[in-house]
């Protein structure tokens, strides 16, 4: 890159990072939730995904950030600047939750290939398996590839979104009125509620992202470094905005489909047998695409960062087939042995929140440090909202945990 600017065609090629970081936002997991959000209580919950796309544009930026300013991704810093135990103990709990995130992920497709084409379960994992190591082999041929291609596959599952929300009847003031007024009707609504924060922020997508920004260009001088943090920022504005939008769909169309004589639908499959008779089968073939392409280009992220976390942490990479192997390995026994998936999406998203406070909190530490960030350091406003909001999240996985195992919380119905 040229010394002292940043061209406008350089600043395009920059693009890509949040890209491939905004997958973790429209995940299978996300589909259930939102799903249940709708159904449940109608527009009422949309506001709380605004909130929880607010708090993740701003733990992306900060990974961004650190990649960029410090050279080193998340995983990198972890091992620098902690002791050799407690390294190994955070790359154990990272590695358990990379395998938790491809489990739900390559789940998510899976479910979404077996309804579509009515196979069974076990050979839409194995195409799922398939189509994920062949987009794994262009990650060789450098980054825009890769970037491209999951590009393509977010424009997928936005299409049929916009397509869904052309086909339902959406109440669009009802719907703009609950996006900024916040209401929590009930106790079971605040279970949802946390449910949809607690889950927002994902642990591999806080170390990616690091990672996907530290080498991307050589930068010599520190107006270059400055005009790249700004293009990144609002690079992670734009992607997870559109992460955010697709999430709201979401909740809306559920919202239109199900609210109204069918508020219990809750799982995927659920949902799907349910459109086609309420919304046409058109309605409910675009939902299933959407949910594809969400598990096949997620379920791949997931393993860019396992690769990352892995390389960050200990040093050293495996090949890229035994990398897949090793993470999807887990669904495959989770099905052969009987277990039911949608249970199963349960317990990733469980293990998902004991592992998150690893990185967020790392990642807070890190880019406060004068020492490593320099100028950069978070201000005192960014570093109130990044605690803050970690602080937020945290406490609401820990009450989804307390939920899950049947702790009784003042206000809250227990599991």
């Amino acid at each position: 890159m040229a010394a002292g600017r940043v061209r406008p065609r350089s600043a395009l090629l920059f693009a890509g990072p949040a890209v491939i970081a905004s997958i973790a936002y429209v995940d299978p997991g996300n589909y259930a939730t939102n799903i249940q959000a709708g159904a449940g209580y109608g527009y009422t919950l949309l506001w709380v995904v605004l909130v929880a796309n607010l708090i993740a544009m701003l733990f992306q930026a900060l990974s961004a950030k650190l990649g960029i300013v410090t050279g080193k991704n998340l995983a990198e810093m972890c091992r620098d600047e902690f002791s050799k135990p407690v390294v190994i103990l955070m790359w154990i709990v990272s590695e358990i939750a990379a395998m938790a995130t491809d489990l739900a992920e390559f789940l998510g497709g899976a479910i979404g290939l077996a309804l579509l084409f009515n196979m069974p379960l076990m050979a839409g994992m194995g195409i799922t398996a398939i189509v994920t190591y062949g987009i794994l082999i262009f990650e060789g041929r450098g980054y825009r590839p890769m970037e491209l291609i999951i590009g393509a596959l977010i424009a997928v599952i936005s299409l049929c979104y916009v397509v869904e929300l052309f086909i339902a009847p959406i109440a669009w003031g009802e719907a703009a009125t609950h996006l900024v007024s916040p209401e929590i009707p009930d106790t079971a609504a605040l279970a949802i509620a946390v449910g949809i924060i607690g889950a927002t922020v994902m642990p591999h997508a806080v170390y990616l992202h690091s990672g996907l920004t530290q080498h991307r260009f050589h930068i010599d001088n520190e107006h270059n470094r400055r005009r790249l943090l700004r293009f990144s920022n609002r690079e992670v504005v734009i992607a997870l905005a559109l992460a955010g939008v697709v999430n709201m769909a979401m909740v809306m169309m559920a919202a239109s489909a199900f609210h109204q004589g069918h508020s219990d639908v809750a799982e995927i499959e659920t949902a799907y047998h349910m459109l086609t008779p309420l919304l046409g089968g058109f309605a409910a073939a675009a939902f299933l695409v959407s949910l594809i392409a969400s598990g096949i280009s997620s379920s791949v992220v997931g393993t860019m960062a396992g690769q990352m976390i892995m390389q960050g942490f200990v040093g050293f990479r495996i090949p890229i087939w035994l990398r897949r192997l090793i993470t999807m390995a887990p669904a495959f026994i989770i099905v052969a042995l009987g277990v039911n998936a949608t249970q199963a999406l349960v317990v990733s998203q469980i293990i998902l929140s004991i592992s998150l406070p690893v990185p967020m909190i790392a990642l807070v530490l890190f880019t406060r440090r004068r020492d490593l960030m320099g100028t950069y350091a978070n201000s005192k406003l960014i570093d109130a909202l990044a605690i803050l909001g970690a602080v937020a999240v945290l406490s609401l996985n820990f009450v989804l945990l307390a939920q899950t195992f049947g702790l009784d919380i003042p206000g809250l119905p227990s599991a």
